[in-house]
Formats: C-alpha cells, sequence, structure tokens
C-alpha cells in the first residue's frame, strides 16, 4: 500500500483555546485523533500526552524488536494488533499517571481514535476510546467504523430517537469512556480491509456533530484524492455550521 496522510485541527469559533491534538505519522504509517476534555489547559495536556506517547511507542517498537513492551500481550491478536492496543493503553496509564501527580490536571481526559497500517496486509487496524470517529470512505459512500463510547450512544441502545430527540438530549456530551479516568482502559479494536482510493477519515466530535455525514462523503468525493485541501474544507465546514467545539480531522489516501 502506498499511504497520504493530512491532518488539521481549529479552535472554531466558541473556544478559546485548543483542546484537540492530532498525529501524523507516515513512517510508522500511524496516524491519531485526540479530544481532550477536563477544562482549563488540562484537556489539551491530556490530548497532547495521548499523541505523544502513541508516537514513542511505536518509533521505539518499530526501530527496536527486542524492546520491552509495558503490558501483557493478548495471545489471540496479531502483534501488530497488540501493537496498537498497548500505545493506547501505556497513553492511558501516562495521562491517569499524570493527573494523580499534578492537582491542577486531575479529572483530566482525552477520546483517542487511532489507525494504524500493518505493513503486511492490506488492511488497516482502528483503535478507539470515547467519541472520536473513524469513518471510511469508498466510491462515494462513507461509513463509521467506530462506535461512540458517549452517554447518547448508550442510550439510543435501549430505545430508537428520532432526530429531534438526539439535538434534545440533555446529555449528549457525556462520555462513558476515556484515556485518563482509571489507570486501565478497554479499547475497542477494528479490522477494516482496504481497497484502491479508499480514504479514511478519523475526527474529534466537533467536525462529526456539526458536519452531516452525507456533506463529508461529498467533500472528500470531491477533493478527488487531494485530502490536504479535503480536511481544511471539513474543517471550514464545521465552523460554518457554528464551530462550537475545536475540530480537527485527519485523513489517510490508500493506493494500492
Amino acid at each position: 500500500m502506498r499511504l497520504t496522510f493530512a491532518g488539521t485541527s481549529d479552535v472554531g469559533r466558541k473556544r478559546t483555546h485548543n483542546e484537540d491534538a492530532y498525529l501524523l505519522l507516515p513512517e510508522e504509517s500511524l496516524c491519531c485523533v485526540a479530544d481532550g476534555m477536563g477544562g482549563h489547559a488540562s484537556g489539551e495536556v491530556a490530548a497532547r500526552i495521548a499523541v505523544e506517547e502513541m508516537a514513542e511507542f511505536f518509533r521505539l517498537t518499530g526501530r527496536d524488536d527486542e524492546a520491552t513492551w509495558p503490558f501483557k500481550l493478548d495471545a489471540a491478536r496479531s502483534p501488530d494488533e497488540n501493537r496498537l492496543l498497548t500505545s493506547v493503553k501505556l497513553a492511558n496509564l501516562r495521562i491517569f499517571e499524570r493527573a494523580a501527580t499534578d492537582q491542577r490536571l486531575r479529572g483530566m481526559g482525552t477520546t483517542l481514535v487511532a489507525a494504524s497500517f500493518p505493513k503486511a496486509g492490506q488492511h488497516v487496524l482502528v483503535g478507539h476510546v470515547g467519541d472520536s470517529r473513524a469513518y471510511l470512505w469508498r466510491r462515494g459512500a462513507l461509513r463509521q467504523l467506530t462506535e461512540d463510547h458517549s452517554l447518547l450512544n448508550d442510550y439510543r441502545k435501549t430505545r430508537a430517537l428520532t432526530p429531534e430527540e438526539v439535538q434534545a438530549f440533555p446529555h449528549k456530551n457525556v462520555i462513558v469512556r476515556a484515556l485518563g479516568m482509571k489507570d486501565v482502559v478497554d479499547v475497542d479494536l477494528v479490522r477494516e480491509p482496504l481497497e484502491d482510493g479508499d480514504v479514511l477519515l478519523l475526527c474529534s466530535d466537533g467536525l462529526s456533530g456539526m458536519v452531516p455525514d452525507a456533506r463529508i462523503a461529498e467533500v472528500v468525493r470531491a477533493s478527488a484524492g487531494e485530502i490536504r485541501h479535503a480536511a481544511q474544507v471539513l474543517v471550514d465546514e464545521a465552523n460554518a455550521a457554528g464551530g462550537v467545539d475545536n475540530v480537527t480531522c485527519v485523513l489517510a489516501h490508500v493506493r494500492v
């Protein structure tokens, strides 16, 4: 596979600082989006720790086959799956430890969605915690790969909600799983086969909550593979719709 990455982040129209962070690490075929929470500057700290720890672990394990891993491997998982899961768990632990030693950062956390493209095989691995999302665009259609770890999504599993009820839901932004909440975290993992021309999109809810999926699909289609342009247009669309949150997106274009 040949991969092209692009990403951008914007503070939006309502916030005073940006608590999102993203990572593009093409040498390890890795990209991530994190959406920090906790108020003041602590969400920004948590998101930054998440992407920095992901990058450090992938760089270390990419150049040293004998590197010590901090968690026991899951025998039911492939080495590439274990690598992604371990990196997210390590990021979670580092955030939790930092918050425990700095009173100013107590309660901080972050969502994380990360995509790893193994060298062997024609697929992507997506690990995620929280409500930042991964989408796959293929031949004009956009499909969500991740499931939000949110109170709204949990509620929707128990009953069907109309679009109006979703909009009026009083706790839409409550996250039920995030990095930094505990010293251990459950990480969802998706393995998705890829085809030539596919585009993977990772984003914070500042994009997915403001721009309908159909419009996201249209922007990616119209970009004709120019994903850097598509990333900026998507951010502009979220801001034009109100920009009530920080907006971050990362795209990876696949050529086979």
